[in-house]
Protein backbone atom coordinates (compact mmCIF):
# COMPACT_ATOMS: atom_id res chain seq x y z
CA UNK A 1 0.00 0.00 0.00
CA UNK A 2 1.38 3.40 -0.96
CA UNK A 3 0.69 5.69 1.96
CA UNK A 4 1.09 9.41 2.20
CA UNK A 5 3.55 11.32 4.31
CA UNK A 6 3.03 11.65 8.03
CA UNK A 7 0.73 14.56 8.84
CA UNK A 8 2.03 15.45 12.27
CA UNK A 9 -0.65 17.99 13.09
CA UNK A 10 -3.40 15.53 12.23
CA UNK A 11 -1.75 12.78 14.26
CA UNK A 12 -1.29 14.99 17.32
CA UNK A 13 -4.85 16.22 17.05
CA UNK A 14 -6.16 12.65 16.98
CA UNK A 15 -3.96 11.74 19.96
CA UNK A 16 -5.31 14.66 21.99
CA UNK A 17 -8.89 13.69 21.16
CA UNK A 18 -8.31 10.09 22.29
CA UNK A 19 -8.18 8.93 25.94
CA UNK A 20 -4.62 9.34 27.31
CA UNK A 21 -4.17 5.58 27.58
CA UNK A 22 -4.91 4.94 23.89
CA UNK A 23 -2.01 6.78 22.24
CA UNK A 24 -0.71 3.63 20.61
CA UNK A 25 -4.13 3.07 19.02
CA UNK A 26 -3.94 6.46 17.32
CA UNK A 27 -0.51 5.73 15.84
CA UNK A 28 -1.62 2.22 14.84
CA UNK A 29 -4.65 3.50 12.96
CA UNK A 30 -2.46 6.02 11.17
CA UNK A 31 0.02 3.33 10.11
CA UNK A 32 -2.80 0.99 9.11
CA UNK A 33 -4.42 3.69 6.96
CA UNK A 34 -1.22 4.68 5.22
CA UNK A 35 0.71 1.41 4.94
CA UNK A 36 -1.67 -1.42 5.82
CA UNK A 37 0.03 -2.15 9.15
CA UNK A 38 -1.27 -5.46 10.52
CA UNK A 39 0.03 -5.46 14.09
CA UNK A 40 1.30 -2.52 16.12
CA UNK A 41 2.63 -2.56 19.69
CA UNK A 42 4.47 -0.23 22.03
CA UNK A 43 6.89 -1.93 24.43
CA UNK A 44 8.42 -0.19 27.46
CA UNK A 45 10.92 -1.18 30.13
CA UNK A 46 9.78 -2.13 33.64
CA UNK A 47 10.95 -0.44 36.84
CA UNK A 48 13.89 -2.76 37.40
CA UNK A 49 15.09 -2.42 33.81
CA UNK A 50 15.17 -6.13 33.08
CA UNK A 51 11.91 -6.83 31.26
CA UNK A 52 9.70 -5.27 28.61
CA UNK A 53 5.97 -4.76 28.91
CA UNK A 54 3.93 -4.91 25.70
CA UNK A 55 1.08 -2.48 25.13
CA UNK A 56 -0.71 -3.66 21.97
CA UNK A 57 -2.85 -1.34 19.89
CA UNK A 58 -6.56 -1.72 19.30
CA UNK A 59 -7.33 -1.34 15.59
CA UNK A 60 -11.00 -1.30 14.56
CA UNK A 61 -11.92 -2.13 18.15
CA UNK A 62 -9.92 -5.37 18.19
CA UNK A 63 -7.51 -5.20 21.13
CA UNK A 64 -5.00 -8.03 21.27
CA UNK A 65 -4.47 -9.39 24.77
CA UNK A 66 -1.21 -8.23 26.32
CA UNK A 67 1.46 -10.92 26.55
CA UNK A 68 3.65 -11.75 29.52
CA UNK A 69 6.64 -9.46 30.16
CA UNK A 70 9.57 -10.15 27.83
CA UNK A 71 13.14 -10.62 29.07
CA UNK A 72 15.13 -7.66 27.77
CA UNK A 73 18.66 -9.04 28.00
CA UNK A 74 19.91 -10.29 24.63
CA UNK A 75 16.64 -9.60 22.81
CA UNK A 76 16.22 -7.72 19.54
CA UNK A 77 14.49 -5.01 21.56
CA UNK A 78 17.59 -4.70 23.73
CA UNK A 79 19.67 -4.17 20.58
CA UNK A 80 17.33 -1.43 19.33
CA UNK A 81 17.30 0.36 22.70
CA UNK A 82 21.08 0.22 23.00
CA UNK A 83 21.87 1.33 19.47
CA UNK A 84 18.84 3.61 19.02
CA UNK A 85 18.59 2.24 15.47
CA UNK A 86 15.59 0.50 13.97
CA UNK A 87 15.69 -3.18 13.04
CA UNK A 88 13.81 -4.92 10.23
CA UNK A 89 13.25 -8.69 10.38
CA UNK A 90 11.00 -11.27 8.66
CA UNK A 91 7.86 -11.87 10.69
CA UNK A 92 7.70 -15.56 9.75
CA UNK A 93 4.48 -15.09 7.76
CA UNK A 94 5.82 -13.42 4.63
CA UNK A 95 5.81 -9.90 6.06
CA UNK A 96 8.32 -7.67 7.77
CA UNK A 97 8.61 -6.73 11.42
CA UNK A 98 9.93 -3.22 12.06
CA UNK A 99 11.20 -2.30 15.53
CA UNK A 100 11.93 1.42 15.99
CA UNK A 101 13.15 3.28 19.09
CA UNK A 102 10.71 5.57 20.85
CA UNK A 103 12.93 8.24 22.42
CA UNK A 104 12.79 11.83 23.56
CA UNK A 105 15.93 13.93 24.16
CA UNK A 106 17.96 10.75 24.63
CA UNK A 107 15.52 9.17 27.07
CA UNK A 108 14.64 5.65 25.88
CA UNK A 109 10.91 5.44 26.46
CA UNK A 110 10.51 2.12 24.63
CA UNK A 111 10.14 0.68 21.13
CA UNK A 112 7.42 0.67 18.47
CA UNK A 113 6.87 -2.71 16.79
CA UNK A 114 5.01 -2.72 13.45
CA UNK A 115 4.28 -5.61 11.09
CA UNK A 116 3.85 -4.81 7.37
CA UNK A 117 3.66 -6.88 4.22
CA UNK A 118 6.22 -4.68 2.52
CA UNK A 119 8.43 -1.80 3.65
CA UNK A 120 10.82 0.18 1.44
CA UNK A 121 13.16 2.92 2.66
CA UNK A 122 10.47 5.56 2.47
CA UNK A 123 8.05 3.51 4.55
CA UNK A 124 10.78 2.71 7.07
CA UNK A 125 11.48 6.41 7.41
CA UNK A 126 7.78 7.10 8.00
CA UNK A 127 7.58 4.41 10.70
CA UNK A 128 10.61 6.03 12.36
CA UNK A 129 8.87 9.40 12.31
CA UNK A 130 5.74 7.83 13.78
CA UNK A 131 7.86 6.36 16.60
CA UNK A 132 9.37 9.79 17.27
CA UNK A 133 5.91 11.37 17.35
CA UNK A 134 4.72 8.61 19.71
CA UNK A 135 7.49 9.57 22.16
CA UNK A 136 6.13 13.10 22.47
CA UNK A 137 2.56 11.82 22.73
CA UNK A 138 3.44 9.41 25.56
CA UNK A 139 5.46 12.04 27.45
CA UNK A 140 2.34 14.22 27.39
CA UNK A 141 -0.17 11.47 28.15
CA UNK A 142 1.76 10.08 31.12
CA UNK A 143 0.61 13.11 33.07
CA UNK A 144 -3.02 12.00 32.84
CA UNK A 145 -2.97 8.22 33.32
CA UNK A 146 -1.43 5.54 35.52
CA UNK A 147 -1.39 3.06 32.64
CA UNK A 148 2.36 3.23 32.12
CA UNK A 149 3.11 3.28 35.86
CA UNK A 150 1.00 0.18 36.37
CA UNK A 151 2.60 -1.59 33.42
CA UNK A 152 6.11 -0.95 34.75
CA UNK A 153 5.38 -2.78 38.00
CA UNK A 154 6.22 -6.35 37.07
CA UNK A 155 7.10 -7.10 40.71
CA UNK A 156 5.58 -6.07 44.03
CA UNK A 157 6.44 -2.47 44.99
CA UNK A 158 6.81 -1.48 48.64
CA UNK A 159 5.63 1.84 50.05
CA UNK A 160 9.25 3.03 50.37
CA UNK A 161 10.02 2.03 46.78
CA UNK A 162 6.92 3.86 45.51
CA UNK A 163 7.96 7.04 47.34
CA UNK A 164 11.54 6.77 46.11
CA UNK A 165 10.53 6.21 42.50
CA UNK A 166 8.24 9.26 42.51
CA UNK A 167 11.12 11.45 43.74
CA UNK A 168 13.19 10.75 40.64
CA UNK A 169 12.93 12.70 37.37
CA UNK A 170 10.54 11.15 34.86
CA UNK A 171 13.43 10.82 32.37
CA UNK A 172 16.71 9.17 33.41
CA UNK A 173 18.59 10.55 30.39
CA UNK A 174 18.86 13.98 28.78
CA UNK A 175 20.75 15.15 25.69
CA UNK A 176 21.60 18.71 24.69
CA UNK A 177 24.21 20.39 22.49
CA UNK A 178 26.54 20.94 25.43
CA UNK A 179 26.17 17.66 27.32
CA UNK A 180 24.69 14.19 27.62
CA UNK A 181 23.47 13.03 31.01
CA UNK A 182 22.24 9.65 32.24
CA UNK A 183 21.49 8.25 35.69
CA UNK A 184 20.46 4.99 37.31
CA UNK A 185 19.50 3.71 40.74
CA UNK A 186 19.66 0.13 41.98
CA UNK A 187 17.50 -0.02 45.10
CA UNK A 188 18.42 -2.15 48.07
CA UNK A 189 15.90 -4.73 49.24
CA UNK A 190 15.30 -2.36 52.17
CA UNK A 191 15.24 1.04 50.41
CA UNK A 192 18.24 3.16 51.43
CA UNK A 193 17.15 6.74 50.67
CA UNK A 194 19.09 7.49 47.48
CA UNK A 195 17.84 10.05 44.96
CA UNK A 196 19.14 11.92 41.94
CA UNK A 197 17.71 14.95 40.18
CA UNK A 198 18.48 17.39 37.38
CA UNK A 199 17.02 20.42 35.65
CA UNK A 200 18.11 22.22 32.49
CA UNK A 201 17.72 25.99 32.33
CA UNK A 202 18.53 28.26 29.40
CA UNK A 203 22.04 28.88 30.71
CA UNK A 204 22.74 26.21 33.35
CA UNK A 205 22.39 22.53 34.18
CA UNK A 206 21.51 21.74 37.81
CA UNK A 207 22.42 18.33 39.24
CA UNK A 208 21.96 16.70 42.61
CA UNK A 209 22.67 13.28 44.05
CA UNK A 210 21.67 12.54 47.65
CA UNK A 211 21.65 9.73 50.20
CA UNK A 212 19.27 10.03 53.15
CA UNK A 213 20.16 8.19 56.34
CA UNK A 214 18.41 4.96 57.23
CA UNK A 215 16.32 2.44 55.36
CA UNK A 216 12.78 1.71 54.26
CA UNK A 217 9.97 4.24 54.69
CA UNK A 218 11.87 6.40 57.19
CA UNK A 219 14.66 7.10 54.72
CA UNK A 220 12.17 7.58 51.88
CA UNK A 221 10.33 10.24 53.90
CA UNK A 222 13.60 11.96 54.79
CA UNK A 223 14.56 11.90 51.11
CA UNK A 224 11.17 13.44 50.25
CA UNK A 225 11.86 16.36 52.57
CA UNK A 226 15.37 16.78 51.17
CA UNK A 227 14.37 16.67 47.49
CA UNK A 228 11.41 18.98 48.13
CA UNK A 229 13.68 21.56 49.78
CA UNK A 230 16.24 21.36 46.99
CA UNK A 231 13.64 21.72 44.23
CA UNK A 232 11.93 24.60 46.00
CA UNK A 233 15.24 26.44 46.32
CA UNK A 234 16.33 25.65 42.76
CA UNK A 235 13.01 26.78 41.29
CA UNK A 236 13.29 29.94 43.35
CA UNK A 237 16.48 30.84 41.49
CA UNK A 238 18.99 29.72 44.12
CA UNK A 239 22.50 28.62 43.21
CA UNK A 240 24.10 25.43 44.57
CA UNK A 241 25.24 27.14 47.79
CA UNK A 242 21.80 28.52 48.63
CA UNK A 243 20.18 25.20 47.69
CA UNK A 244 22.48 23.48 50.20
CA UNK A 245 21.54 26.01 52.88
CA UNK A 246 17.79 25.51 52.32
CA UNK A 247 18.13 21.70 52.35
CA UNK A 248 20.17 21.84 55.56
CA UNK A 249 17.66 24.13 57.29
CA UNK A 250 14.75 21.91 56.20
CA UNK A 251 16.32 18.82 57.72
CA UNK A 252 17.18 20.66 60.93
CA UNK A 253 13.64 22.00 61.26
CA UNK A 254 11.54 19.09 60.07
CA UNK A 255 13.68 16.00 59.62
CA UNK A 256 14.82 13.32 61.99
CA UNK A 257 18.10 12.36 60.47
CA UNK A 258 20.83 13.47 58.12
CA UNK A 259 21.67 13.11 54.45
CA UNK A 260 24.77 13.41 52.32
CA UNK A 261 24.59 15.14 48.99
CA UNK A 262 26.41 16.71 46.09
CA UNK A 263 24.91 19.72 44.28
CA UNK A 264 26.24 21.09 40.99
CA UNK A 265 25.35 24.00 38.76
CA UNK A 266 27.13 23.82 35.39
CA UNK A 267 27.37 26.98 33.28
CA UNK A 268 26.48 25.92 29.73
CA UNK A 269 28.66 28.61 28.16
CA UNK A 270 31.86 28.08 30.12
CA UNK A 271 31.73 24.53 31.48
CA UNK A 272 32.44 25.83 34.98
CA UNK A 273 30.59 23.81 37.62
CA UNK A 274 29.86 25.41 40.98
CA UNK A 275 29.28 22.70 43.56
CA UNK A 276 28.72 21.87 47.18
CA UNK A 277 29.78 18.57 48.73
CA UNK A 278 27.83 17.72 51.89
CA UNK A 279 29.63 14.65 53.24
CA UNK A 280 29.29 12.80 49.95
CA UNK A 281 31.75 10.48 48.15
CA UNK A 282 34.09 12.22 45.72
CA UNK A 283 33.06 12.20 42.07
CA UNK A 284 35.18 10.49 39.43
CA UNK A 285 36.41 12.22 36.30
CA UNK A 286 37.34 10.43 33.09
CA UNK A 287 39.65 12.62 31.03
CA UNK A 288 41.25 11.05 27.97
CA UNK A 289 42.29 7.59 29.23
CA UNK A 290 42.67 8.60 32.88
CA UNK A 291 40.12 7.93 35.61
CA UNK A 292 40.69 9.90 38.81
CA UNK A 293 38.88 11.05 41.91
CA UNK A 294 38.04 14.74 42.09
CA UNK A 295 39.22 15.45 45.62
CA UNK A 296 36.84 18.13 46.79
CA UNK A 297 36.63 19.80 50.16
CA UNK A 298 33.89 18.06 52.15
CA UNK A 299 31.34 19.77 54.37
CA UNK A 300 29.21 17.99 56.96
CA UNK A 301 26.02 16.25 55.78
CA UNK A 302 22.71 18.09 55.60
CA UNK A 303 20.96 18.08 58.96
CA UNK A 304 24.13 18.07 61.10
CA UNK A 305 24.29 21.25 63.21
CA UNK A 306 27.59 23.02 62.68
CA UNK A 307 28.91 26.61 62.89
CA UNK A 308 30.89 26.04 59.67
CA UNK A 309 28.92 27.17 56.59
CA UNK A 310 28.81 25.23 53.36
CA UNK A 311 31.57 26.08 50.89
CA UNK A 312 31.04 26.71 47.17
CA UNK A 313 33.73 25.13 45.02
CA UNK A 314 34.47 25.28 41.31
CA UNK A 315 35.21 22.46 38.92
CA UNK A 316 36.30 23.17 35.34
CA UNK A 317 35.01 20.78 32.70
CA UNK A 318 36.82 20.39 29.40
CA UNK A 319 35.13 19.21 26.20
CA UNK A 320 35.40 15.42 26.22
CA UNK A 321 35.34 15.11 30.03
CA UNK A 322 33.11 12.53 31.67
CA UNK A 323 32.05 13.28 35.25
CA UNK A 324 30.64 10.45 37.37
CA UNK A 325 28.65 11.14 40.54
CA UNK A 326 27.78 8.23 42.82
CA UNK A 327 26.50 7.23 46.23
CA UNK A 328 28.39 5.06 48.69
CA UNK A 329 26.27 2.06 47.70
CA UNK A 330 28.40 1.89 44.54
CA UNK A 331 31.46 1.30 46.76
CA UNK A 332 30.24 -0.56 49.84
CA UNK A 333 30.78 -4.24 50.61
CA UNK A 334 30.01 -6.46 47.66
CA UNK A 335 29.78 -3.53 45.25
CA UNK A 336 33.45 -2.72 45.91
CA UNK A 337 34.39 -5.83 43.90
CA UNK A 338 33.15 -4.16 40.71
CA UNK A 339 36.33 -2.16 40.08
CA UNK A 340 34.81 1.16 39.09
CA UNK A 341 38.01 2.62 37.67
CA UNK A 342 38.51 -0.25 35.25
CA UNK A 343 34.86 -0.39 34.26
CA UNK A 344 34.74 3.36 33.62
CA UNK A 345 37.82 3.11 31.46
CA UNK A 346 36.38 0.19 29.53
CA UNK A 347 33.06 1.96 28.91
CA UNK A 348 34.55 5.35 28.02
CA UNK A 349 33.38 5.17 24.39
CA UNK A 350 29.81 4.19 25.28
CA UNK A 351 26.85 6.53 25.56
CA UNK A 352 26.36 7.60 29.22
CA UNK A 353 23.09 5.67 29.19
CA UNK A 354 24.97 2.45 28.42
CA UNK A 355 27.73 3.22 30.91
CA UNK A 356 25.11 3.65 33.65
CA UNK A 357 23.54 0.38 32.61
CA UNK A 358 26.91 -1.41 32.73
CA UNK A 359 27.75 0.03 36.15
CA UNK A 360 24.42 -0.78 37.78
CA UNK A 361 24.36 -4.27 36.26
CA UNK A 362 27.88 -4.94 37.56
CA UNK A 363 26.90 -3.83 41.08
CA UNK A 364 23.75 -5.96 41.02
CA UNK A 365 25.76 -8.98 39.87
CA UNK A 366 28.56 -8.44 42.41
CA UNK A 367 25.97 -8.34 45.20
CA UNK A 368 24.06 -11.32 43.75
CA UNK A 369 20.97 -9.12 43.57
CA UNK A 370 21.00 -8.58 47.34
CA UNK A 371 22.14 -4.99 47.91
CA UNK A 372 22.56 -3.78 51.48
CA UNK A 373 22.33 -0.16 50.38
CA UNK A 374 20.99 1.73 47.36
CA UNK A 375 23.54 2.20 44.57
CA UNK A 376 23.11 5.32 42.44
CA UNK A 377 25.22 6.78 39.65
CA UNK A 378 25.02 9.81 37.35
CA UNK A 379 27.22 10.11 34.25
CA UNK A 380 27.71 13.52 32.63
CA UNK A 381 29.53 13.87 29.31
CA UNK A 382 30.57 17.46 28.67
CA UNK A 383 30.73 18.32 24.95
CA UNK A 384 31.45 22.03 25.32
CA UNK A 385 29.47 25.22 24.64
CA UNK A 386 27.02 25.07 21.75
CA UNK A 387 28.19 26.75 18.59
Amino acid sequence: MDGGDLELGELLGAAEAAPPGRSVDVVARDLQKRFGAERVSFLFVDLIGQRLVRLPAAVDGDLVASSEPIDLQGSVYDSVLRSQRRRVEPDGQGGQRIIAPVSNRGDCIGVLEVTLQHADDRVLGQVGEAAHALAYIIVTDRRFTDLYHVGQRTTRTSMAAEIQHQLLPSASCCEADQFTLAAGLVPADDIGGDTYDYSLDSDALHLSITDAMGHDTASALLATLLVGALRRARRGGCDALKQAHHAHEALLAHGRGLATGQLLCVDLETGVAELVNAGHPWPLRVRDATVEEVRLAVNLPFGVASPIPYALQELYLRPGDRLVLLTDGMQDRGAAAVGLTTLLRDTRALHPRETVRALTAAVREACHGDLQDDATVMVLDWHGPSR
